[in-house]
């Protein structure tokens, strides 16, 4: 009897990485069938607009394709109004509300998680001190609800994987439970090292305050060097506000245009901590190393003397001396070693890693995976 499969995925309005990990899983699953509270196909790949989606009752409330976030509160209500009766395995994808369906009671439910939901645990404070005023006055008394919620609906999956050693920790902080680590897949065979570095370093992300965009424009406005800054958000009109002219801002750049300056760059910079950081695996791909923060993520992808440096405190000084550290060992670095550095976090490495997870669960897969690509 073929497995029947449901994905739960926690909104799909956007390709970011956690919907490049449901493509890869849709790979592995092609006739699953996947569930999420907002759905705009028109924003999503082909490869997830050919899978059966459907959708809860939050997709049904107006503006929810824009406004998804507001009905963030209604969500566990939704999750549990789920008939899940006859799957055998679900898959849920959690870094917002997804991991809280009901499973029927001879269901597998393994959980892949990208983060336990930011705003209600670590970074809670970060974002209520940007709140307007009403969310500011409603945050405190919803996100105790959902943090009681969020805890109680570990408990119904079986088997939780994270997407780097960060995650697995903060899951075990907050849920007191074990996770496999499993890093997402990154398009790394699309990229590729190119000729030789350019005279600029490279910053790409969006631009809010958590990724630290902030310490790398203050370090290149001290030391005076080149840096180029992709990407666009709520800080730019700040940070560009009497930025020298050794600091240019791009905005947003094409798919095309962000390999261009991954292969060129000296170094990537990345500042911030983040649960896993795609962007860093993209630069390696290119053959360039990473000048990264020694927290979060950083730790799984950038090994220091092979793929970049880390810096310990995050401040401008530190960073400030790790650029004069990567000045002394560039020559050291090899763009061939750092590109097969990046081969580890491949789509097939994602989804042999995340195959054996599931196998050692018990769940035979179906004959129709695509496990090589």
């Amino acid at each position: 009897m073929a497995l029947k499969v449901a994905i739960i995925h926690y909104w799909l309005v956007g390709m970011r990485g956690g919907e490049k990990v449901l493509e890869a899983i849709c790979e592995l699953f092609p006739h699953a069938h996947i569930y999420t509270h907002a759905y705009d196909p028109g924003a999503v790949s082909p490869a997830i607009r050919a899978m059966d989606v459907r959708t809860t009752m939050i997709s049904k409330l107006p503006g929810a394709k824009r406004r998804y976030k507001s009905y963030l509160p209604l969500m566990p209500l939704a999750l549990e109004e789920l008939d899940l009766g006859g799957y055998d395995l679900i898959i849920s994808s959690e870094s917002g509300p997804a991991k809280g369906v009901v499973p029927p009671p001879t269901a597998k439910h393994i959980c892949y998680c990208h983060s336990p939901m930011r705003y209600i645990w670590d970074h809670y404070h970060i974002y209520r001190r940007s709140a307007g005023w009403l969310a500011k006055l409603s945050m405190p008394l919803l996100t105790h609800y959902l943090r009681i919620w969020d805890t109680t609906s570990a408990a119904r999956v079986d088997r939780f994987v994270a997407n780097s050693h960060h995650v697995a920790a903060r899951i075990e902080k907050y849920y007191r439970r074990e996770a496999d680590v499993v890093p997402p897949p990154v398009d790394v065979d699309q990229i590729g090292p190119g000729g030789a570095p350019g005279d600029f370093f490279l910053w790409v992300g969006e631009l809010t305050y958590y990724k630290r965009p902030d310490l790398a424009v203050e370090a290149f406005r001290r030391n005076g060097r080149r840096l180029v800054v992709i990407g666009d958000g709520e800080e730019r009109k700040a940070l560009e506000h009497g930025a020298p002219p050794n600091i240019e801002f791009l905005g947003r750049a094409s798919t095309a245009e962000l390999r261009q300056a991954l292969q060129s760059c000296r170094a990537l910079v990345f500042p911030g901590e983040e649960d896993f950081g795609i962007v860093p695996v993209e630069a390696m791909a290119a053959g360039r190393p990473v000048i990264a923060y020694g927290r979060g993520g950083a730790l799984d992808t950038v090994t220091p003397g092979l793929s970049g440096i880390l810096f310990e405190e995050p401040t401008v000084e530190s960073l400030m001396e790790a650029i004069e550290r990567f000045d002394v060992e560039a020559a050291s670095f090899s763009p061939e070693l750092i590109a097969n550095h990046a081969g580890n976090f491949s789509r097939a490495m994602f989804k042999r890693r995340f195959t054996e997870s599931l196998q050692a669960m018990g769940v035979e897969m179906p004959r129709e995976s695509k496990l090589a690509s």
